[in-house]
């Protein structure tokens, strides 16, 4: 009896200890990029502009030289959304259109990674994004920064600057 209570007390210390690996790996693995993006109230109707600026992580240790950067690979953009800030009821089914890049600080390699062009006139104060992962990303968040950009078009002109909130996720694996 005591031989096999040992055997079930190694194996659930085991499983234990593996499946804290397992929730740290998941953890580390996957990680947003966030921003706020101001469209200026000078913007017109049915006319294409473009809004940017530099993107966060919450995990700043894969953008920062002499890190374990060189340890991931295969990172793609597993989700995109658009948030109200200011004013935080404002409708984003005023936009028409809108595709988000991003890029290192100074714009180079740049890619595409989200974008939506059927955005219904009520969607409300957030939107899910239609997103782009047919780019690996590797490369760009071993960058010390990385801008965001967004291509937008509205579909009537407003009356004082509104601020989103974009929260890019990737996701990347072990190398």
């Amino acid at each position: 009896y005591r031989t096999k209570m040992k055997t079930i007390y190694l194996l659930l210390i085991g499983l234990a200890l593996s499946s804290c690996g397992t929730m740290q790996h998941i953890v580390k693995s996957s990680f947003p990029y966030t921003t706020n993006l101001v469209i200026p109230n000078t913007s017109e109707a049915d006319t294409e502009y473009s809004v940017m600026s530099m993107a966060k992580s919450f995990d700043q240790n894969f953008s920062r030289d002499g890190n374990n950067a060189y340890k991931i690979g295969a990172v793609r953009m597993i989700s995109a959304k658009l948030q109200a800030v200011i004013p935080s009821d404002y409708n984003i089914g005023n936009i028409a259109s809108v595709r988000i890049f991003m890029s290192t600080a100074d714009g180079k390699d740049e890619v595409m990674v989200a974008s939506r062009t059927d955005i219904g006139p009520n969607v409300g104060n957030s939107l899910v994004l239609d997103i782009d992962n047919a780019h690996f990303l590797d490369e760009l968040v071993r960058q010390p920064g990385i801008r965001v950009r967004m291509e937008y078009k509205l579909r009537k002109a407003i009356a004082m600057d509104v601020t989103l909130h974009v929260v890019l996720s990737i996701s990347a694996y072990p190398s």
